[in-house]
């Protein structure tokens, strides 16, 4: 077993874990804001089918799938070095993309679309492995308050943010704009303090990570990963095209969603994380997954009723309130049935799984076409429910004393950079290396 980068993890305050936490979620929060908010703006002011636009969301095939190269980042090297690798490559993809006709989106453009979405899966890996790995135990609730905050801030600023340079810049220059952004990124990471890598021999991971999905309930657990978040992957892609089919101009749509978007989205995030530390995850998870669905209503009576502007407003924020909230709590429980040793593997396997809803989100524009706005919108409250089905499987891994997952002992604290990763495998550890 090789020990990788065990000096650094010494006494990281937790006001710096906090800031880096920040940091790192803001990177990986932009990717998302892009292709959710800032694509489907662009294609459909440019003529581009709401069927084309949904299906766009079947590109993102890599966030759901990474689950399957993530044991490289478990194996091979640090978790900022990843970290850098992605960013810059997201800087070409950006680059190339402004050279495209978005009028007459062909197989290139959906290819350069794609390793997009590859790039930044990779980065997510290595992003969420490494907060698991700095994050003590006691911590998950204020660390994902901010977690959940700055991520959901980046997506908000990434795509609503920039709405507000459309005009005066023109969507061409968006993209060098926002490759800049991610050169900006790529050199704040290698300032970033290194956390311990255990890199295991592949038999060891194979047999850590069979223990861990192998765990009594696991597939009732898994299951509720997979759709507690159903309403929301379904809903995402055509809430832009609907302001858009309102009437909205892009500077409109950037005010919404960053002035009030990103605001409601931090102050629900931070106050689900001190929720969910005060009456515990289990408890966090059903009440908000309630606050992420009811939004979806919000919309349907704006749709139904031809509401006016201010009640668009009024369902935008109820959104932003109520995913801050939620996130804060499912970001919790995932970073708790975690070992943080093989944390990048695991962590992506659960993401991987609420990820693969994506999927469904791709025949959102079909739904929303044939439906209506307002039907659709309705019916996406009702994908909430298949989720709290699975409550009570979830309730015991919650309450098995904040076990993380195989290999984790109660009680035998897996410190970082320290030699107890061997007292929880019950193994006798080989020297160890430092890259």
């Amino acid at each position: 077993m090789e020990i990788s980068s065990v000096s650094s993890e010494e006494a990281i305050s937790l006001r710096k874990k906090l800031a880096w936490i920040a940091a790192l979620y803001f990177i990986q929060g932009l990717p998302l804001g892009i292709f959710r908010d800032v694509l489907p703006v662009y294609f459909r002011q440019s003529g581009v089918s709401l069927k084309e636009i949904g299906f766009m969301t079947f590109l993102t095939l890599p966030w759901s799938l990474k689950v399957f190269w993530a044991p490289l980042v478990d194996r091979f090297g640090e978790r900022r070095t990843w970290v850098l690798v992605a960013c810059v490559a997201m800087v070409g993809l950006m680059l190339a993309l402004s050279a495209f006709d978005p009028a007459h989106p062909d197989s290139v453009l959906f290819a350069v679309l794609f390793c997009f979405v590859l790039a930044s899966a990779t980065q997510d890996i290595a992003i969420d492995a490494y907060a698991i790995g700095v994050v003590s135990k006691g911590q998950e609730g204020v660390a994902n308050s901010f977690r959940a905050a700055f991520y959901q801030i980046a997506v908000i600023v990434g795509g609503g943010g920039t709405m507000w340079l459309v005009r005066p810049l023109g969507w061409p220059w968006i993209f060098v704009v926002m490759a800049a952004v991610f050169v900006a990124m790529a050199l704040g990471v290698l300032f970033s303090p290194r956390v311990p890598v255990v890199h295991r021999p592949p038999r060891e991971m194979a047999s850590q990570f069979w223990r861990f999905v192998s765990r009594p309930g696991s597939i009732a657990v898994f299951l509720f990963v997979l759709t507690f978040r159903l309403d929301i992957m379904f809903i995402g892609s055509m809430i832009k095209p609907f302001w858009v089919d309102r009437g909205m101009t892009p500077e409109q749509i950037g005010m919404i969603s960053t002035v009030l978007g990103a605001g409601l989205t931090s102050l629900g995030a931070i106050l689900g994380g001190l929720l969910t530390t005060r009456v515990g995850v289990f408890h966090a998870l059903w009440s908000m997954g309630l606050a992420q669905a009811f939004p979806s209503l919000a919309y349907a009576a704006v749709a139904y009723w031809d509401l006016g502007r201010p009640w668009l407003y009024a369902a935008s924020c109820l959104e932003s309130f109520g995913i801050g909230l939620c996130t804060a709590a499912f970001l919790s429980f995932l970073m708790r049935i975690c070992d943080k040793d093989q944390a990048a593997t695991q962590y992506a396997l659960l993401t991987a799984l609420y990820g693969l809803t994506r999927f469904l989100g791709g025949w959102s524009g079909v739904a929303a076409e044939h439906l209506g706005y307002a039907a659709f919108f309705a019916l996406t409250f009702l994908l909430c429910a298949p989720a709290y089905l699975f409550l009570p499987w979830v309730k015991r891994w919650v309450e098995r004393g904040g076990d993380p997952g195989a290999g984790f002992t109660p009680g035998v604290e897996t410190a970082e950079g320290s030699d107890t990763q061997a007292k929880v495998t019950g193994s006798v550890p080989r020297p160890a290396t430092t890259s």
